[in-house]
C-alpha cells in the first residue's frame, strides 16, 4: 500500500474525503498552496462586492500573472506543459473561492489559449501565446450566438468570406466572457465558399468589431460577458487559425474544456461544503450548534458525497486527457454529472443557512446563483445526456 506524504502546507482540500489531491507531487501541492493563499488573501475579500456590483477586478490580473499558472497545458521553451491533473486542481481551487474569477481564468487559459495552441501554426503560437501566458494579452472565445447555442454545430450564422489577403466577418455572438476587454478574440464563423466552420483571431480595436456588456445577470456577475457584433470586420490572412478548418477542430477544444467545467463544479462544491460545514458548527439553535441535528448532518454527508464522487470522476477525466484517449461522451458525462451534483449541493447548503442563505453576506447565495451558470454553459444537461445516450446505444436522438 502506497503511503501518503506527510502533512504539507496545502493540507487537506475541503470535501476531498479520499485524498485525491495526494496524487499530486510535493512540488505541485506547493504551487497549489501558493495559489490558495493568493485566492484567500486577494480574491475572497473582494469577491462579494465585485459580484454585487458586476464589476471585474482588473487590478488582480497582473497579480494572477505573477503566479505563472496561465496556460499550464501549453509547452513553452522555459516551462514544459504540466499534467492535466495538476492544472485541473488549480482550476478547482479558483472555483472554490470564486466561480467568476475561475471562469475568467478558464476562458483565457483554456478556451482562448487552448484554441491557439491546438489550432494555430507555430508562427501563430509564438506570436500570441507568450503574451497570453504573462496575461499582457487576454483572450476570449466567440462561438455561441444570440439564436444558436446547442445547435451551433450545424446552425452557425456568423459568416466569413475571403477578400484578397484578408477575411471579412459578419454576424453576432452572445455570452462571450472577457470580450469587453479582451485583446485577442477567437471568433468561429462559417466560410461562405465551402460551408465549413473556421477560426480567426480578432484583435482589440479591429474596425467592425463591437463588444457590449450583458447586463442584469443573476449568475457569474463578475464575469464580463458580451454581445459581439461583427459588421464587415476585416481580419488579416495571418489571423486565420491555420488548423481551424471545420467544426471538428472546434470540437477538439470543447472536449477539453467541457472536462474543465466538471473541475469547476468540483471546486464550487468544495467551497459549498466548506461554507455549510463552518456555518453548521457555529450557528446555534435550541441551545446547541445546528451541526448536532441529524438532518443537518445528512445534508453535509450528501454534499461531501457529491464532492467525492464528482472529484473521482474528474480525476479520471484528467488522467484520460493526459493519456490522449479522452472521448466526447466521457467529457459530456463528467460535465452533466458534476454540475448536477453541484446544483443539489448548493441547494442543500442554502437550506442549512435558512434565511441567511439568501443574503450575500453569507456567500452561499452567490455560490447558489453561480451554480446555475456552470450547470448551463459548455453544453446543457440535456444535450450532454444525448451525447452519452448516443454512445451507449449507438443511436442518435438529437432531433
Amino acid at each position: 500500500m502506497t503511503e501518503q506524504p506527510a502533512a504539507d502546507e496545502l493540507g487537506d482540500l475541503p470535501g476531498d474525503f479520499y485524498g485525491y489531491a495526494h496524487l499530486l507531487s510535493p512540488d505541485e501541492r506547493s504551487v497549489l498552496a501558493r495559489v490558495r493563499r493568493f485566492l484567500e488573501e486577494r480574491v475572497r475579500p473582494i469577491a462579494l462586492d465585485q459580484w454585487e456590483k458586476a464589476e471585474f477586478p482588473h487590478h488582480l490580473v497582473p497579480e494572477i500573472a505573477e503566479l505563472d499558472i496561465a496556460g499550464l497545458a501549453v509547452d513553452f521553451p522555459d516551462r514544459k506543459a504540466a499534467g492535466k491533473l495538476f492544472g485541473s486542481f488549480v482550476a478547482a481551487e479558483f472555483a472554490r473561492v470564486d466561480a467568476s474569477i475561475a471562469t475568467f481564468f478558464g476562458v483565457h487559459t483554456g478556451l482562448a489559449m487552448g484554441t491557439i495552441d491546438q489550432c494555430g501554426s507555430e508562427e501563430q503560437r509564438d506570436r500570441w501565446l507568450p503574451r497570453m501566458r504573462t496575461m499582457e494579452a487576454i483572450g476570449s472565445f466567440g462561438l455561441t450566438e444570440p439564436n444558436g447555442g446547442s445547435d451551433v454545430a450545424g446552425g452557425l450564422h456568423t459568416t466569413v468570406r475571403r477578400d484578397g489577403d484578408a477575411w471579412v466577418l459578419n454576424g453576432a455572438k452572445r455570452w462571450i466572457g472577457n470580450a469587453t476587454f479582451a485583446d485577442l478574440n477567437i471568433i468561429w464563423a462559417r466560410d461562405e465558399a465551402d460551408g465549413h466552420v473556421k477560426g480567426f483571431v480578432v484583435e482589440k480595436g479591429t474596425p467592425g468589431f463591437t463588444a457590449r456588456k450583458i447586463e442584469r445577470k443573476t449568475a457569474l456577475r463578475t464575469v464580463q460577458n458580451a454581445d459581439i457584433e461583427l459588421v464587415d470586420c476585416r481580419v488579416p490572412g495571418e489571423n486565420k487559425l491555420a488548423k481551424a478548418n471545420s467544426f471538428r477542430d472546434t470540437g477538439r477544444v470543447l472536449r477539453a474544456t467541457r472536462g474543465g467545467v466538471a473541475w469547476s463544479a468540483v471546486g464550487a462544491m468544495m467551497g459549498t461544503f466548506e461554507l455549510a460545514r463552518d456555518y453548521a458548527v457555529t450557528r446555534e439553535q435550541f441551545g446547541r450548534p445546528i451541526a448536532k441535528f441529524q438532518l443537518v448532518q445528512e445534508h453535509l454527508a450528501t454534499i461531501v458525497g457529491n464532492v467525492t464522487s464528482s472529484l473521482g470522476m474528474a480525476v479520471r477525466v484528467a488522467q484520460l486527457q493526459d493519456q490522449g484517449v479522452f472521448r466526447d461522451e466521457q467529457a459530456a458525462l463528467a460535465k452533466l454529472f458534476c454540475t448536477t451534483r453541484l446544483r443539489e449541493s448548493v441547494a442543500r447548503a442554502r437550506e442549512i443557512f435558512g434565511g441567511n442563505g439568501i443574503v450575500l453576506d453569507y456567500e452561499i447565495a452567490k455560490v447558489f446563483n453561480d451554480a446555475e451558470a456552470l450547470y448551463s454553459y459548455e453544453g446543457t444537461r440535456e444535450i450532454n445526456s444525448l451525447i452519452v445516450g448516443r454512445a451507449v446505444t449507438g443511436l442518435g436522438a438529437f432531433v
